[in-house]
């Protein structure tokens, strides 16, 4: 349908709940490093229940194979936090929950856990939207509080985008 409008009133979370709505689409999550802030974000909005059923959290690899159905494959070759992984959780939570829209995060969020390939910050977001994949690679910094909270916003602004392309066609 049409763009949502952010207010300074309006935070991104309600535009999303809005565009859902608007759309009557249902949303789920698939989360490891944000360990369920980004289902927390959208809780937060009052009228949330008509968009928003369930939620996983998969923070081990054992989780994201047996519930997501995560490929062993993909995680023994790329690992947990990786592109490939973010869309088999996204595309997993979305044949689970029976919902139309997913958002997926994995990362590092530290301040352990980082290595020279993989360092500490590094995030991949994948969100599925009516069958369409879009997927971000970022690289956050400070604290492991500021890497999810970051990783929420990016989430959840991801989303967005996703709504407002797939609601244009």
């Amino acid at each position: 349908m049409g763009e949502v409008q952010e207010t300074k009133t309006m935070t991104l979370a309600e535009s999303v709940v809005k565009l859902l709505a608007e759309d009557e689409l249902t949303v789920t999550t698939a989360e490891s490093c944000t360990g369920g802030l980004v289902a927390a974000r959208l809780v937060d909005v009052p009228g949330v229940s008509e968009v928003f059923k369930q939620g996983f959290i998969t923070y081990s690899n054992k989780a994201k194979r047996k519930i997501l159905n995560v490929k062993k494959e993909t995680l023994k070759t790329l690992g947990a936090v990786s592109e490939k992984t973010a869309k088999e959780m996204a595309k997993g939570a979305i044949l689970a929950s029976g919902a139309d829209a997913a958002i997926a995060t994995t990362g590092i969020a530290g301040p352990d856990g980082g290595t020279e390939e993989k360092p500490v910050g590094l995030v991949y977001i994948a969100v599925s939207v009516r069958g369409q994949m879009y997927v971000e690679e970022h690289h956050f910094e400070g604290d492991r509080v500021a890497v999810r909270e970051s990783t929420v916003e990016a989430a959840l602004a991801l989303l967005k985008k996703g709504l407002e392309e797939t609601g244009e066609e």
